[in-house]
């Protein structure tokens, strides 16, 4: 698949329902707009058997068990304990291949074999880290995808909340902390992480291409608009960053924070 092929796939994905939305394949076409002509076909297959371990273990265990059990023992995805800055934890391909990951990116199979077993399960943005929120007869349980898939407790939720700057009123709320995300917001979350490792790297190219993937994931957003012009910008690519700054005024129906000396500031460094 080409860049321009991946794109294709990514302006589909962006047209379509959250209800609809295809995780799977769309995770894929972001990471070949990456790096393409690579052979996603192990993603592919990763995940239908683990949609079918998990079908099978479905009638004998709970949900939760089961989705761990299938995820973490039998198909071994886990977090990468070495080294989670490596780039190769967040671009799927690799991610099915070494079985290692950030909790992002080892989510998208966790979410693909659920819905295709009929569990019933969904993405949390919890704050840096990724989370899953998985129903059961007892309630909500939360699973992280990069311990295994192991339960996290209330408890240990609201401490994690409280280290990450949350407030105490706000960090002893489950039903805050375990919002449910969309499969869309899911792989967008995956997409900021790659933007701002970018940044911190000064890799602007990369940075740009997460951010378009963003806004064709989601194309009535017009944030993402701006950090492609800002990525262009800093890559010296002002005709292209004054294009990003217009298309993102275009989407926010002009009502955005966006003010015009800032197009005009490019176009008198463009001149």
């Amino acid at each position: 698949m080409t860049r321009d092929e991946a794109e294709e796939v990514l302006v589909e994905a962006g047209q379509v329902d959250d209800d609809a939305f295809p995780l799977l394949e769309a995770a894929i076409a972001c990471a070949l707009h990456d790096y393409p002509f690579r052979d996603a076909e192990p993603v592919r297959i990763l995940a239908a058997r683990a949609a079918a371990r998990l079908a099978e273990r479905i009638g004998s265990e709970s949900p939760d068990d089961a989705l761990t059990e299938t995820m973490g023992a039998d198909f071994g995805l886990n977090g990468d304990l070495m080294d989670a800055d490596d780039a190769t934890n967040t671009d799927i391909i690799a991610v099915a291949s070494r079985r290692r990951g950030l909790s992002a990116a080892l989510a998208v199979f966790y979410l693909d074999a659920a819905r295709r077993a009929g569990v019933k399960a969904d993405g949390v943005d919890f704050p840096n880290h990724f989370l899953l929120r998985v129903e059961t007869e007892a309630g909500p349980v939360a699973l992280d995808p990069f311990s295994q898939g192991r339960i996290v407790l209330p408890s240990e939720l609201s401490r994690r909340a409280l280290l990450a700057g949350l407030t105490p009123h706000v960090a002893h709320r489950l039903d805050l902390l375990m919002a449910p995300v969309s499969d869309r917001h899911a792989l967008i979350r995956l997409q900021n992480l790659l933007f701002n490792r970018a940044i911190r790297n000064g890799d602007y190219e990369a940075a740009e291409r997460s951010a378009v993937r963003r806004a064709l994931l989601d194309p009535m957003d017009h944030r993402p608009w701006l950090d492609v012009a800002s990525a262009r910008e800093k890559q010296g690519r002002l005709a292209g960053a004054i294009e990003a700054l217009a298309k993102s005024r275009v989407v926010s129906g002009e009502t955005s924070d966006i003010p015009p000396r800032a197009i005009e500031r490019l176009r008198m460094r463009l001149n």
